[in-house]
């Protein structure tokens, strides 16, 4: 399996404290059966603004690690790039980092309470510049969770989206679980990743939401793909084909 989304490097960001924990989740994770995780410290949010270079240095030096300890897991370059002007602009000259430095897909991460009303225009001009845009755990967004066709427009437009494999085990509460059902069932997610951020409390697992995926999603060979094909297409920069999404029905 793959893991699109993981705070796995040391001391970057509100995730891993340490390379002692970094080793710690890489072990838990490969017991889970995930081979490949991508590093997505927190970019351009105001609060932990990493760099595509210090990213690349940070996986460089945990990959020579994980060698040392006999540890056979892959770790690829990414960031958790929050919502901001000009962003098409930032990952052309470099100083947004994408997925695997394809420049093709990136996680992007909304604002934590609204849904600004220029993310649509922001969306298009990246879809004109051939970048895709993941959006990172919808589920848990508040405007989302109250209205579901929020993502469906978004994802109309030619956005991805990435939900976390805890919201789907219910970890994160009956509400944002029932959302991530809802998600899945009207082919809204086309992700699904850890967003693992520690050892105890965020853990890198993914198999036990994966079986949660496919009950709800109909399909054990599209639940695969969330955390096989699809991260697999998105790592090498190439096209992404998606089933057509489906507007959630309002309720009355």
């Amino acid at each position: 399996m793959i893991d699109l989304h993981c705070h796995i490097l040391p001391g970057l960001d509100d995730g891993s404290g340490s390379a002692e924990e970094s080793l710690a989740m890489a072990r838990i994770a490969l017991r889970d059966g995930i081979r490949t995780i991508v590093a997505t410290p927190h970019a351009s949010d105001g609060i932990y603004n990493v760099t595509p270079e210090e990213v690349s240095e940070g996986v460089v030096s945990f990959q020579k690690l994980l060698t040392q300890q006999g540890l056979d897991l892959k770790i690829c370059a990414g960031a958790d790039v929050h919502l901001s002007p000009g962003l098409a602009e930032k990952i052309r000259t470099g100083a947004v980092g994408t997925l695997n430095n394809t420049g093709k897909y990136f996680l992007l991460e909304l604002p934590p309470q609204t849904l600004p009303s220029g993310v649509k225009e922001e969306i298009f001009r990246l879809k004109m510049q051939n970048i895709t845009p993941v959006i990172t755990h919808p589920e848990r967004h508040p405007a989302i969770l109250r209205e579901v066709n929020l993502l469906y427009d978004l994802i109309r437009m030619g956005a991805l989206s990435q939900i976390t494999a805890m919201s789907l085990t219910g970890e994160f509460g009956q509400e944002v679980q029932g959302c991530s059902q809802a998600l899945l069932k009207h082919r809204l997610v086309h992700v699904l990743a850890t967003d693992a951020h520690s050892v105890k409390s965020r853990p890198p697992l993914l198999s036990k939401a994966v079986n949660e995926a496919a009950e709800w999603a109909g399909s054990e060979s599209f639940a695969i793909s969330l955390v096989e094909d699809i991260p697999a297409k998105i790592l090498a920069g190439k096209p992404v084909e998606i089933p057509e999404p489906v507007r959630v029905r309002e309720r009355r």
